[in-house]
């Protein structure tokens, strides 16, 4: 039995990696709220690769 993943196990693994996300490369924050802006090219990086990678 402890050969077997346990949920602990699983979630110590990251799902995804995010070192080509558009918010990897941050321009500016917004003020209040802290959420961050990519540049322009970063946004069309990311929509040229969902658009390459769609079902």
């Amino acid at each position: 039995m402890s050969d077997q993943n346990t949920k602990e196990d699983l979630m110590l693994r990251p799902i995804e990696q995010h070192t080509t996300a558009a918010w990897a490369n941050i321009e500016k924050l917004k003020e209040i709220s802290n959420v961050t802006i990519p540049s322009e090219l970063e946004v069309w990086n990311a929509k040229d690769w969902v658009d390459t990678n769609q079902k």
